[in-house]
């Protein structure tokens, strides 16, 4: 992910400079907005964008024909379908799904949200990240319509029915294109994946993937005198836990604050028998995996002990593997930081429109947008950049404002750590060693800050040029 391209292209160039909307005009449109939400993320789109001509013109590019969410979204999924096929370590392909309200706005094609009451779309988001959490960018996007179901209808009737909620993941790695010979992709998904059909399809079209446990499901264990049959849960509990102890990033939760916890790991393969009955587009096969269970030692009082219980095919043949299969999973976090960069960064649920038509290409655009907000934070925990020059990767006009504005005058070329950091205090990190760096949000601020800077200066250039 990038704010802008090497060659000098604009961050609406790179992202959106090869959509196909039937005409070139929509396209460097199309451009042209996305430049200006990534100076202006937040708000409404008349606050987006203030100048009535431009709101107009991006008002009449959504109502056309041909732009739609999938034709608005596919050049930035192109290009990350292409960084997953040069990226030569591990990629994870995080599947998670956020609730977009849209409950004011009294569209009749929006679905089911929340307790029912609402209304909008289930987003359902595929992102594409390194092992390093580096962020390729979005793989895919569904937005989901959560339909009323009729009185009367069977468990089976649900099932079958095309809309079941159940099909995203599955649908979504359908629609992934294939890892290249010598490339590692990974499906990463929390336990509302732990569906037999998704694992099926998994292990089918030879696709790697780590999913949380949610069911307690019936397993074989290979013995020395044949098979052996569990629960999964009460098997991975009685393993014994290995030697090695780490720390894992908890995330808050409720009234929970955020901390580290101390975490040991147990392993064994197993194999999934398949229920009597079939649930969905399954082979009814028994399915052979891995069982990883992450516990936490000695956790804080009246604090519930962190447990991952996760299942995967990648092999675990020793500790080592168990480590890489839990840091796997625990990158899943990111694609949560992407859903507050939607949300909270980019306003993505306060969009005004009447028809679902043109809700849709405007959710596609937004969510590429918020992804630069996740890049802010990579830029400075990247090893390979923070020593290069800042310019490399945004404007210099952006680069000397910051500057001058924490160095004072005389140093104007700053390295990519350096503007971070900049940033970081512009939106009130301290940058004090021990305060780490800054996050997302703290970068956003500062985001913000140096745009409206930015535009003082650009008045202020237009002023000077208007009077010589």
């Amino acid at each position: 992910m990038d704010l802008a391209g090497q060659d000098g292209a604009s961050f609406g160039q790179l992202h959106f400079g090869d959509a196909r909307l039937g005409d070139a005009r929509r396209t460097a449109r199309l451009v042209a907005v996305a430049d200006q939400l990534l100076q202006h993320p937040q708000g409404t789109f008349p606050q987006k964008l203030p100048d009535p001509s431009g709101l107009d013109a991006f008002y009449r590019l959504v109502k056309a024909r041909g732009v739609t969410h999938a034709t608005v979204l596919a050049p930035h999924c192109q290009l990350t379908h292409r960084r997953m096929a040069e990226h030569a370590g591990v990629t994870l392909l995080l599947q998670d799904s956020t609730v977009l309200d849209y409950s004011g706005l009294g569209i009749a094609e929006l679905g089911q949200v929340g307790d029912g009451h609402g209304r909008g779309y289930y987003c359902h988001n595929c992102l594409a990240i390194t092992a390093q959490r580096q962020v390729l960018g979005l793989a895919h996007q569904i937005l989901h319509t959560r339909r009323d179901v009729p009185d009367g209808e069977t468990r089976a009737q649900c099932r079958q029915h095309p809309q079941r909620e159940s099909r995203l993941w599955r649908a979504t790695a359908r629609a992934l294109p294939a890892a290249p010979p010598g490339r590692v992709w990974v499906d990463v998904a929390d336990c509302a994946a732990d569906i037999t059909e998704f694992i099926d399809y998994e292990a089918e079209h030879h696709r790697r993937y780590v999913v949380r446990s949610q069911h307690n499901r019936c397993v074989t264990l290979a013995t020395a005198t044949g098979e052996s049959r569990h629960k999964l849960w009460t098997l991975a509990r009685a393993l014994p836990l290995g030697r090695r102890v780490q720390d894992v990033a908890v995330a808050a939760q409720g009234r929970q604050p955020a901390r580290t916890a101390r975490v040991r790991l147990a392993w064994a393969a197993v194999t999934i028998v398949p229920p009597r009955q079939r649930r969905g587009d399954e082979r009814g096969v028994p399915l052979a995996v891995w069982v990883v269970r992450v516990a936490e030692v000695d956790p804080p009082a009246g604090v519930e002990p962190l447990e991952w219980i996760l299942l995967t095919n990648a092999a675990v043949a020793q500790e080592d593997d168990a480590w890489e299969r839990a840091a796997w999973y625990g990158c899943r976090v990111v694609v949560e930081e992407y859903h507050k960069c939607q949300k909270t960064g980019c306003d993505i649920e306060q969009m005004q429109f009447e028809y679902a038509d043109r809700l849709r290409p405007a959710i596609a655009l937004v969510s590429v947008v918020a992804l630069a907000l996740l890049q802010l934070r990579d830029w400075a925990r990247q090893e390979e950049r923070q020593g290069q020059p800042a310019t490399a990767w945004v404007p210099p006009l952006w680069v000397r404002v910051l500057s001058q504005w924490r160095y004072g005058p005389g140093r104007p070329e700053l390295t990519v750590r350096e503007f971070v950091l900049a940033l970081g205090r512009l939106g009130g990190h301290q940058n004090r060693p021990s305060d780490g760096l800054p996050g997302w949000q703290t970068l956003w601020r500062g985001w913000m800050q140096l745009q409206a800077m930015l535009q003082g200066v650009r008045l202020l250039n237009s002023e000077t040029c208007g009077g010589t």
